[in-house]
């Protein structure tokens, strides 16, 4: 078993995927530029270094979770980055969120300096993320996926080999696009519930046992009540924030233009999480959505 990790992005998501590490007797090395990020991390069994490449000078796997390609691209490269102070054929999993041109290129960087690369973004939110339950995307060579597989089962329930450099990224691309486009949908139809008359949990009863069911139904549902571990009885403070949301269905719409895919449901749900992230909707859940649509709605009289 691989025991030496360095961890890069001690953040939200990856300050406790670094801890579940640690739980399972890896050897984790991590670094972040907050300071409370890396208290987290050092009192639940994080080594802290000094910096990244401190951390990455030693390890068998560098892990990389941060927030956007450019900030990936960036780490590797120069003569202080992870690939200059990595040992040779040092496997890296890249978790972040970043577009598949990104990704790509990332692979190729990793690969020209002599290691492995895989591209491994996760699904499961903070809540996933501190329960170890995340899902993988995984894409790169098979025999590295095979590797890195106990690595990441450490982290997560689900681990899904996607196929070749970007696989990965390409299947949270879609995979978000589903969900901004369904949690646009949940909270519409909930809006229009609500004007027909009709309570909140008799709504869900129904649509979660038919064919309205979907998981931003079923576990992230929009309104208090009928979920009790959904955001929206916590104030709508994020698992996954409207900005992360905009984020990536920025990254769908990036995508959907590359391609010539007419998507216009993905391309309507940018607009809406882009206007949403613009104001306090950044900070809030995603699915606090619903209270931008209630807002937007006519008042009407019903006949």
């Amino acid at each position: 078993m691989t025991k030496r990790i360095a961890f890069i992005g001690l953040g939200h998501m990856g300050g406790p995927m670094a801890v579940n590490l640690a739980k399972e007797g890896y050897m984790v090395e991590g670094f972040d530029l907050a300071p409370a990020a890396l208290e987290y991390a050092r009192d639940n069994g994080v080594t802290l270094a000094a910096s990244a490449a401190e951390a990455a000078k030693d390890a068998n796997v560098v892990i990389t979770m941060l927030p956007a390609g450019r900030h990936v691209l960036a780490a590797y490269q120069g003569e202080d980055g992870l690939l200059a102070a990595a040992k040779p054929n040092t496997l890296f999993l890249d978790c972040s969120t970043i577009s598949v041109e990104d990704s790509r290129t990332a692979h190729e960087l990793v690969q020209t300096a002599g290691h492995r690369c895989l591209d491994a973004p996760v699904s499961g939110g903070v809540v996933g993320a501190e329960g170890g339950t995340l899902t993988f995307m995984v894409g790169g060579d098979e025999a590295d996926f095979v590797e890195a597989k106990p690595v990441l089962e450490a982290m997560g329930k689900r681990i899904v080999h996607c196929g070749g450099p970007g696989a990965g990224q390409a299947a949270k691309v879609c995979n978000n696009m589903i969900l901004g486009v369904s949690m646009i949908a949940v909270s519409e139809a909930f809006v229009l519930g609500e004007r027909l008359g009709l309570s909140n949990q008799a709504l869900f009863d129904v649509a979660a046992n038919a064919s309205g069911q979907c998981w931003a139904l079923t576990t992230n549902c929009p309104v208090p009540g009928p979920v009790p571990a959904s955001p929206a009885n916590r104030d709508y403070r994020p698992g996954f924030a409207g900005a992360l949301m905009a984020k990536d269905l920025g990254l769908a719409a990036h995508a959907m233009e590359a391609t010539g895919v007419d998507a216009r449901l993905g391309s309507l749900a940018e607009e809406i999480y882009r206007r949403f992230a613009q104001g306090d909707g950044a900070e809030q859940d995603f699915s606090a959505i619903i209270n931008e649509i209630r807002a937007n709605s006519k008042t009407k009289e019903m006949a």
